[in-house]
């Protein structure tokens, strides 16, 4: 398979690493000073807060070449319209590997329809320098797959190749059948948290102020009582159900594991913040202004 990375962050250089170990033919799309930094050294890649950092020569560009069976992308919410812009005229599948709750039919506008795939990555970590500090994988994080969809639901041949190849190259992959109520769940979660996060100054410092976690509380379950499809996967349906005192006390310890520790949430910068705006205005959309 030839692969195109767009996005040269966490997940994207993660992702690019495990395909190029994998022997995939794959590039990783990058600018500015990430670009110089992987040309000059490649992916490097550590576990959390190891010493231990590994060099991965993944093959890194500046712009596509074209002749892709598939790109992926991942890059933040706010980013994407640059993106489409970009991808218009380059052939190929294109995966959508990101935060995004204003529907499949906005990004076909622009590429065309029948290219676009949804997804979600499962991998995390922050940024240290040029180092990836990617999260310590446990029984739990290898357990959790990373879902892609189809924009209408169907198990396609497309689907089902995607899937496996990612797989064979040791990434937790899976068809999931309602992959725009997924990502749209994920947004009504991740907005008030990630903003409260910000406002706290991280999750440590938002775990030690129980107001604000119960005004965070508050807010994704509005967000979530006002879905239509509901919430994908059923489970966040406890976040409505559970009694307050109970969830309040679950995301406090969330906030104070090394889980959070070790993603993006604890990584606050105007990138961030400018994301869950834009994540925000999507979830404010009517349903019918998403397509």
């Amino acid at each position: 398979m030839k692969l195109l990375v767009y996005g040269a962050g966490v997940c994207g250089s993660l992702f690019a690493a495990r395909m190029h170990q994998a022997g995939h033919d794959v590039s990783l799309l990058a600018r500015g000073e990430r670009l110089t930094a992987l040309r000059r050294q490649g992916v490097r890649l550590a576990e959390e807060d190891s010493p231990a950092v590994k060099r991965v020569p993944v093959p890194v560009i500046e712009h596509p070449d074209g002749g892709y069976d598939l790109i992926t992308v991942f890059v933040r919410t706010h980013q994407v319209d640059t993106v489409l812009e970009t991808l218009a005229g380059v052939p190929g599948d294109v995966l959508f590997l990101l935060n995004w709750a204003a529907g499949p039919q906005t990004l076909g506008a622009v590429i065309g329809q029948q290219r676009v795939l949804l997804g979600f990555p499962t991998t995390g970590g922050t940024m240290d320098g040029d180092v990836v500090r990617y999260r310590k994988s446990n029984a739990i994080t290898r357990r959790v797959a990373m879902p892609i969809g189809e924009p209408d639901g169907r198990t396609t041949p497309r689907l089902e190749r995607i899937v496996e190849t990612f797989r064979t190259a040791g990434i937790n992959a899976k068809a999931e059948p309602r992959m725009d109520a997924w990502l749209r769940t994920h947004a009504a979660f991740e907005v008030p948290l990630g903003q409260a996060i910000h406002a706290a100054g991280g999750p440590a410092a938002l775990a030690d102020a129980p107001d604000a976690v119960r005004g965070m509380l508050h807010l994704i379950r509005h967000n979530l009582a006002a879905m239509d499809p509901p919430p994908v996967p059923r489970a966040f349906t406890a976040l409505q159900a559970l009694p307050q005192g109970l969830l309040v006390a679950v995301l406090r310890r969330f906030l104070n594991s090394p889980t959070a520790a070790h993603s993006a949430l604890n990584a606050p910068s105007p990138a961030a913040a400018a994301e869950l705006e834009r994540l925000a205005e999507q979830l404010r959309a009517p349903a019918g202004a998403r397509y």
